[in-house]
């Protein structure tokens, strides 16, 4: 088994509410999963390089051939750039191909992702890299992804803010088109996040901490299977 562990929040493991659940989750997996393998990403630690033309170049000229299988792009690459690009994005493919288990730790900015994710989503959903040659299905529709969000303010079901909750759909939108099953895909969200420093929250802080408590249960669950 293995488990490949992103995280994109830009705060240290201390102010960071996600990077305290997906530690709490990767913790719980390694004791239940003994055998296990533990790969961690940190986004902001070491940012994945935005796109450039040269990847895009590369990318339609795959398209063309019929979204051929990663360990046939380099007989297409043309040039050095193109030579460039690939290498940067062949390693986050891989270890997206190799994973059983991919744990995301997503705090909401403005409404939505962190850039720091949505380069790393730009980059590995280079065109073919999860279709099987063969069958056109999907190599990751066995895949699990947990996906552990934070929310400074309250933005779920039944919410004032609840419309302007661009981060859960986004994320179960585009890992439903890369291929994974709708049962495998978990998102979890911890509301209320920064009661702490933003007054027009006081009064709720009950409500926050029901929140993060159910969040890191569930956590736990998911972890343990």
């Amino acid at each position: 088994m293995t488990l490949l562990h992103i995280d994109s929040s830009a705060d240290l493991a201390a102010d960071s509410v996600t990077r305290t659940l997906t530690d709490l989750y990767a913790t719980t997996w390694r004791a239940a999963h003994t055998n296990g393998t533990h790969h961690h990403r940190d986004l902001s630690a070491d940012p994945v390089p935005p796109l450039t033309p040269a990847y895009t170049t590369l990318g339609r000229r795959v398209e063309r051939e019929g979204f051929v299988p990663p360990d046939k792009v380099p007989a297409l690459i043309e040039n050095a750039a193109e030579e460039r690009e690939w290498q940067l994005t062949l390693p986050l493919l891989t270890e997206l191909r190799s994973a059983d288990t991919v744990l995301l730790g997503v705090p909401m900015y403005n409404l939505s992702v962190p850039a720091s994710l949505k380069a790393w989503i730009d980059r590995v959903t280079f065109p073919g890299a999860f279709t099987d040659p063969d069958s056109g299905e999907s190599l990751l529709r066995g895949t699990r992804v947990v996906v552990l969000m934070a929310r400074g303010g309250g933005y779920g079901h039944g919410a004032p803010l609840e419309h302007c909750d661009f981060q859960t759909p986004y994320l179960r939108a585009y890992f439903g088109r890369l291929g994974v099953a709708p049962d495998n895909l978990h998102l979890v969200a911890a509301e209320l996040t920064r009661i702490d420093v933003l007054p027009q929250l006081a009064g709720l802080e009950h409500l926050a901490a029901d929140s993060l408590s159910r969040a890191r249960a569930t956590v736990t669950e998911l972890a343990a299977a």
